[in-house]
């Protein structure tokens, strides 16, 4: 479970020299095609050995990554440790200029969501341009390095591009006792709706980092009737909460625990009388001071969504338990060291299972890092590009924009302005 608290303001060091791209070679080497009822491959591999590729997908989706042949290689020193990925990418790794829009939503409850739209982008694209959802991890939010990279990377490929920022992150309003949670999905209906009743015409997908693709997983588990997305992509998910939580508290882990933990007492003490005037089943001083991740929920998540221990938040807010109900192209991608999402909680069985997933392992990467690739270390990370080669080729065999049903009732449009993104 990420968390803007490891995308702290630090300012990067001059960058080194770019690593030369690698893409002039490709040219002269051969691919791999699938087509439903054969295989034929030639002398070139479908994928690099340095990567674990599965799924019941494998079949439809690996034709659409040009570079996957390629060896992974993480940055030299960097890419050494988990560790030290993880935490180079949180205060090294560049932050673009973007500036947003904000459009606030009043949901049902009275609750608002803030969506950061980048300004310009309403008239400068066809109404029909593919349209990408950000949801960033744990207490994250339209500012942080990984988010920002994405945006860029997906409106260099003409997609309109608005970021999720979950109650109480990206310094959104709070107008109700709830803020961001792993179960919770209501708000990703609201703003999926709301963003397909916007632009009828549009193909719309959806990236998650960390807890925001748990959330995102189980949007698309849960709705899977209803999801009018055309296809998404989980990355660093922890899939298993249960299992995130322990290994959180074991070791160097603890390093991220307190910065997660942190992170969340300081969006919460900003709302606390919210939270003071309700009933007593909450612990508010315990919200303030948390010692642990774990504590936090104890004392306020699980106590939002009426669950009766954290434990039993934890393992109702899985995602692997509604991830062989998705109906949409969906692509994870996780590190095979990731200290914060365990590999141990990835549910490969249930991907290998479903005709609609494809899993992609890398060796190396850490949570957030993957400083790999032809923009290491300072730039993009390495999945970007990945991920762009994914929804390029879902946009490319789209036969014709979806025309979209939903009316997005419930959802009232609020306050809007200009603001600049500030790290």
């Amino acid at each position: 479970m990420p968390g803007a608290p490891l995308s702290l303001t630090s300012k990067p060091p001059s960058p080194l020299p770019i690593i030369t791209p690698l893409r002039h070679q490709l040219q002269s080497l051969t691919t791999v095609r699938f087509s439903a009822t054969t295989v034929t491959t030639t002398a070139m591999p479908d994928h690099h050995p340095s990567l674990e590729i599965t799924g019941g997908a494998v079949d439809r989706f690996l034709p659409a990554f040009n570079t996957l042949h390629l060896t992974y290689k993480p940055f030299p020193i960097v890419g050494w440790n988990c560790h030290i990925e993880t935490l180079f990418a949180a205060f090294f790794r560049k932050i673009p200029e973007v500036r947003y829009r904000r459009e606030c939503l009043r949901t049902k409850d009275d609750g608002t969501i803030a969506l950061d739209w980048v300004c310009g982008d309403h008239r400068s694209l066809p109404a029909d341009s593919p349209i990408l959802i950000l949801l960033p991890g744990l207490t994250g939010g339209s500012q942080d390095s990984y988010v920002k990279h994405m945006l860029v990377k997906a409106r260099s490929k003409g997609f309109r591009v608005v970021v999720f920022n979950s109650r109480g992150c990206g310094d959104s309003p709070v107008t109700t006792p709830q803020l961001q949670s792993a179960s919770f999905t209501g708000d990703t209906c609201h703003v999926v709706d709301h963003v397909s009743s916007r632009y009828p015409k549009a193909n719309i997908y959806a990236v998650g980092w960390s807890l925001g693709g748990n959330i995102l997983v189980n949007y698309l588990g849960k709705e899977y009737n209803n999801c009018p997305l055309s296809g998404a992509a989980s990355l660093c998910n922890p899939f298993n909460l249960v299992i995130a939580d322990e290994n959180l508290r074991k070791g160097f882990n603890n390093i991220y625990d307190r910065a997660l933990r942190g992170g969340l007492s300081k969006i919460f003490s900003k709302h606390a009388s919210l939270f003071e005037d309700t009933h007593d089943d909450y612990n508010v001083q315990a919200g303030l001071n948390p010692q642990t991740v774990r504590e936090y929920d104890e004392a306020i998540t699980r106590v939002s969504l009426g669950f009766k221990s954290v434990d039993d938040y934890y393992s109702n807010s899985c995602s692997c338990h509604v991830l062989q109900h998705v109906r949409i192209p969906l692509l994870c991608i996780q590190a095979a060291n990731d200290p914060i999402a365990p590999i141990e909680g990835t549910p490969r069985e249930d991907i290998k299972g479903n005709p609609n997933c494809m899993l992609m392992v890398t060796p190396q990467g850490g949570h957030l890092g993957w400083v790999a690739g032809d923009d290491a270390p300072f730039g993009a990370p390495w999945t970007d590009n990945v991920v762009m080669d994914f929804l390029e080729h879902l946009q490319k065999d789209a036969s014709k924009p979806r025309a979209s049903s939903i009316s997005g009732e419930g959802i009232q449009q609020g306050s809007e302005g200009f603001h600049q993104a500030k790290v």
